[in-house]
């Protein structure tokens, strides 16, 4: 026979009407009796009832997460994330890829597939903010990502400038002075790409060193082999460089290799640090010194303010700008020169 609500709540020892709270995201539910009821819940292998869910409260207990591509190791793990801490608040997560499209990112916003969800988490990166129009729609939505600010909504990102501005002078600190860019984007006024090299200038006057554009590498999408190409470019134009920082994890690794390939020794020769702290970069060789941007933090925030404004809706108040708290995550590619 299937597992009833009436079960989960005699084995957890509480109320059906607590069980279903706890399955509905209620917010204000004590942390010990949400695990004794998801432990029952796990022990039972209770599977809520979805349709009967719906109609009763007119809440599916699905979410939508809106990225540009899978296929980015940034955006997968930002998925798994949002997926686990939707799990832990009994909540299923439909995943929609956009391609960092502009039309298609407008498009999904209209979309009735998302009548099917309670609200969508939106990692933006082809609209701008001619755009935050678009942003006013009728159901509890999360803003991710720095293409759009002072929107009409919850808007959970990272520190770019200050996490930027705090790896170039991790490399400045360890004796480095002529420091490449990898990842640029030509003309970008907002965005992570502008706002990281934002970072990197501040640190750059701060510590008296000039701003050399030959130094900057431009790319479009953020992909290894982007990465490897913009390092190839620069190194065919013979710019001298003791250090590279790379915009995100990706490039980072894609310059590296290629580092590597023209004879130079990492970090003997040329410092690299990246920017993402992506699992991978724990693993290359040499592992990868990166900025940790609190990814796992903006998964969980966006989660847990999805979940508020489903439950109470404008009662919260007017759209919050959460920031998360970034570290410098020392590695093998970025170590300090040794005097001789």
């Amino acid at each position: 026979m299937a597992v009833t609500l009436h079960d989960v709540a005699r084995v957890a020892g509480v109320s059906i009407k607590t069980v279903s709270n706890v399955i509905n995201a209620y917010p204000h539910i004590r942390p010990a009796t949400r695990e004794r009821v998801e432990a029952a819940i796990a022990e039972l292998g209770y599977v809520p009832n979805l349709t009967a869910r719906s109609l009763k409260s007119g809440r599916t207990g699905a979410i939508a997460l809106a990225v540009p591509e899978l296929s980015l190791s940034y955006f997968a793990e930002l998925a798994a994330a949002v997926i686990e801490a939707a799990e832990a608040a009994g909540l299923v997560v439909l995943v929609e890829q956009t391609g960092g499209d502009r039309d298609r990112e407008l498009e999904l916003l209209r979309s009735p597939r998302l009548q099917m969800t309670d609200g969508l988490i939106f990692s933006a990166l082809g609209m701008s903010e001619a755009d935050v129009a678009s942003l006013r729609v009728d159901f509890p939505m999360v803003l991710l990502g720095e293409r759009i600010f002072g929107g009409p909504i919850d808007h959970v990102t990272m520190r770019n400038v200050e996490a930027a501005r705090a790896a170039t002078e991790y490399l400045i600190a360890s004796g480095r002075r002529r420091i490449a860019v990898v990842g640029a984007h030509e003309d970008e006024i907002v965005g992570s790409a502008a706002l990281r090299l934002q970072g990197h200038r501040e640190a750059l006057e701060a510590h008296g060193i000039p701003f050399d554009e030959s130094l900057i590498g431009y790319t479009t999408l953020w992909h290894r082999s982007n990465g490897a190409r913009s390092m190839t470019e620069l190194l065919d134009r013979g710019v001298e460089f003791d250090a590279v920082f790379g915009l995100n994890d990706t490039l980072a690794l894609g310059a590296m290799r290629v580092l590597q390939a023209s004879g130079r020794r990492v970090p003997e020769d040329v410092a690299v640090m990246g920017f993402d702290d992506l699992d991978e970069a724990g693993y290359s060789i040499p592992s990868l010194t990166t900025v940790d941007p609190g990814q796992k933090w903006i998964a969980k925030t966006a989660v847990a303010t999805l979940v508020e404004r489903i439950a109470s809706g404008a009662e919260l108040g007017p759209p919050r700008l959460l920031l998360a708290d970034f570290r410098i995550a020392e590695r093998e590619s970025a170590l300090a020169r040794v005097a001789v």
